[in-house]
């Protein structure tokens, strides 16, 4: 086979390296861009195609919505993984590309639960599982594309513009929103104004796919096609034989998955805790956030190009490390940069929910028939969960009703067992307009204050975040590349990031509001990260194999 320096005769030349990376790199500015978009109007989503349920269950479904996508990443990552195998790079992620995008510009016509009802939110899961269908070859290909063309010795700068594009997406997206938001009221914005960065995003789509025309394949597919040596199985080569299955799960427990994790705690979840949290205002939270990504593009290259020069491992596994011992203490340290007034209250007068544990039910209902009303630890729970108050739990014994103590304050919910309709009605409301005051003598704010948010401390600890994120997923692509043969590529490390992103990090925000709304504990979702990006570190550590010198054509 030819080296990576020569061509064969009637091998295209002269395809600039500046066309190829931003050709392949659009591809994930759309995908981020379509991804944040998610995240950010999961509110408007929620009350749009979720409205038959309670509120605490509709926003959790909408970011179910938003993991629906990932779900079926691993499923794309096969199917066109496969095809980028057998047919070749360029054409396969001309396909993702177009379905992905058409996906997307379709959710901003969408007619919503009160127009269609059940059908709105089962088109919406359809759309979303379409499009992770095609993101699931997209990023394969645009990694292997670039890695392919880039000289040795600068695959790591040259595949770190994917990540970097990345977040352009997000901060296109965020910027969007965040002018809409500004420059409509409330109601109009929340009436059809969400819309309309999801129709924008045909804008997107033609300019990617005009761009990606111009392409020609790339070179290693070519000469491997020229010599006989593509696959006629990928996906029984890449997952049946031991020796690459092996690599597929050292790629995913011992790189992907912490880098999912770490990216999500950068990117998602703090935007949902600034704003179910920490009671930020969306506008703020999102230029926070967006500032802040901004702020850490440059540390994508960066690192890539250090990966190039002292390896990738070092760099991936250092963010892993950090990660495990310094988010309980940063998001920490967020919430009380962005509501102090919430974290003084929390410290001075924390609330404790005195329950029989068998009365209470997890707060998460997702067929939207429990109103969570029909025990006393209920009531309880229901309200504070909806309010994103911090709360421990205190066994009662069996059959007490539930009370709440807040601070040196305590209340007594009602009991359903002997109160029933308006009776139990007004009993409620009477029980939550009294814990509601206490909650505002103890100092729990019903929003935070804009004037006392500290925006340089919160766009600083956001910038921490999105450093470790760069770090992993800076050299990623590089790595991955580097990991497996020509022959079997774009299939094998599909899948593996797919799995990672798609469903270790995709179902982190989901997992972990779960968590906080079953536990009480506004920082219980956080082991989520922690406990993977762990496993990661000690995968990694151990058996993932240094791979910045290795030959991309070798077998």
């Amino acid at each position: 086979m030819a080296t990576e320096s020569e061509a064969l005769p009637g091998e295209a030349k002269g395809q600039s390296d500046k066309l190829v990376i931003t050709a392949s790199s659009l591809g994930t500015v759309f995908e981020w861009y379509d991804f944040y978009l998610y995240g950010l109007l999961a509110t408007a989503l929620s009350r749009h195609f979720f409205s038959g349920v309670n509120e605490t269950t509709g926003f959790i479904l909408a970011l179910m919505a938003f993991a629906a996508g990932f779900a079926v990443r691993p499923f794309g990552a096969l199917v066109f993984g496969r095809v980028g195998d057998v047919v070749g790079r360029k054409n396969t992620f001309l396909v993702t590309m177009a379905i992905m995008g058409l996906s997307t510009f379709a959710v901003g016509f969408l007619p919503g639960y009160d127009a269609i009802g059940i059908a709105a939110p089962i088109i919406l899961m359809t759309l979303r599982l379409l499009q992770g269908l095609a993101i699931g070859g997209e990023y394969g290909g645009a990694a292997v594309y670039i890695a392919e063309h880039a000289p040795p010795g600068k695959r790591g700068f040259y595949t770190s513009f994917i990540q970097t594009t990345a977040m352009i997406g997000l901060i296109l997206a965020s910027t969007f929103v965040v002018g809409l938001r500004n420059f409509m009221d409330a109601e109009t914005f929340n009436d059809w104004g969400w819309r309309l960065p999801f129709i924008f995003s045909i804008v997107l789509l033609g300019i990617t796919l005009w761009i990606r025309l111009q392409l020609e394949e790339s070179p290693v597919f070519q000469r491997m096609k020229k010599a006989g040596a593509t696959s006629k199985a990928p996906l029984r080569e890449a997952f049946g034989e031991w020796r690459n299955l092996r690599l597929v799960l050292i790629a995913l427990f011992g790189a992907v998955a912490g880098q999912a994790v770490i990216g999500f705690a950068a990117h998602l979840y703090p935007l949902f805790y600034l704003e179910k949290i920490a009671r930020v205002d969306g506008a703020t939270a999102n230029f926070l956030v967006a500032t802040a990504l901004l702020m850490i593009i440059p540390s994508f290259v960066f690192f890539g190009w250090l990966s190039d020069r002292i390896g990738r491992k070092p760099i991936m596994m250092t963010a892993c490390v950090i990660a495990v011992f310094s988010y309980f203490p940063l998001y920490k340290a967020l919430v009380t940069a962005a509501n102090p007034a919430m974290a003084a209250a929390v410290e001075s007068a924390p609330v404790q929910v005195v329950a029989d544990a068998d009365e209470c039910s997890f707060q998460f209902d997702p067929i939207g028939r429990n109103s969570f009303d029909t025990t006393s630890c209920d009531i309880v729970k229901t309200y504070l969960a909806r309010g994103g108050i911090n709360y421990a739990n205190v066994d009662a014994p069996p059959g007490a009703i539930a009370a709440v103590q807040i601070g040196d304050e305590a209340f007594t919910a009602p009991n359903p067992a002997v109160l029933k309709g308006k009776a139990k009605a007004a009993s409620v409301a009477a029980f939550q307009t009294d814990v509601q005051a206490a909650l505002s003598r103890a100092g729990y704010p019903d929003s935070a204050d804009p004037a006392s948010v500290d925006k340089l401390k919160v766009i600083g600890i956001l910038c921490i975040f999105g450093v470790l994120a760069t770090m992993v997923y800076g050299p990623l692509a590089a790595l991955l590349v580097e990991l497996f043969p020509a022959r079997i590529r774009y299939s094998s490390l599909s899948l593996p990031y797919h799995i990672g992103n798609g469903w270790i990090g995709g179902f982190m925000p989901t997992i972990g509001f779960a968590m906080v709304a079953a536990t009480g504990n506004i920082y219980q979702g956080l082991w989520y990260a922690v406990v993977i990006a762990a496993i990661t570190a000690v995968v990694g550590i151990l058996f993932l194999p240094e791979t910045y010198k290795r030959d991309i054509e070798a077998d």
